[in-house]
């Protein structure tokens, strides 16, 4: 696969933007980055840095690593993963809680397949993900009456 390029980066940051209903001037003032720069970016005549990137991704409600990984700052060998964590933190019907679990059971699996946990991935992920059993080992039962969706939690009766 080719080596993507800053044209790219603003082609793909145009369409983010207008996916998101945003014009140029209020996307630069959800950044905080002036409007003929987020303009120059669009068409390709500068590279921005990671914090501008970040800045940017936040505004959108998309993945950093993505911009990163389009901007050339990311190796592009992890790109799939990284996909993988976008498509995720972008999905409109989960709440941020349960994007959270869901990407620390995506690594969980990638560490028993041999793989490492992708870069913002916390290797202790398991312990505090909220999901699982509870120390009596009931299985489908959360441990903190959150909205998982799945099981009774310890605080109800399943039968009231």
């Amino acid at each position: 696969m080719a080596s993507l390029n800053v044209g790219n980066l603003g082609e793909y940051l145009r369409e983010q933007r207008r996916a998101a209903q945003l014009s140029l001037r209020q996307l630069a003032d959800a950044t905080g980055v002036s409007n003929p720069y987020l303009s120059q970016i669009e068409r390709g005549l500068r590279k921005p840095s990671a914090d501008v990137l970040q800045q940017v991704a936040k505004a959108l409600r998309i993945s950093a690593e993505t911009l990163y990984v389009r901007a050339g700052i990311l190796d592009e060998r992890e790109r799939e993963e990284l996909e993988t964590r976008a498509v995720i933190l972008a999905d409109p019907s989960i709440n941020e809680r349960q994007k959270n679990v869901l990407l620390q059971i995506y690594d969980s699996f990638r560490r028993e397949n041999g793989f490492t946990p992708g870069p913002d991935a916390d290797v202790n992920a398991d312990a505090d993900a909220g999901f699982g059993t509870d120390a009596g080992g009931d299985a489908g039962t959360t441990r903190n009456g959150d909205d998982a969706g799945a099981g009774t939690t310890k605080d109800q009766d399943p039968h009231s």
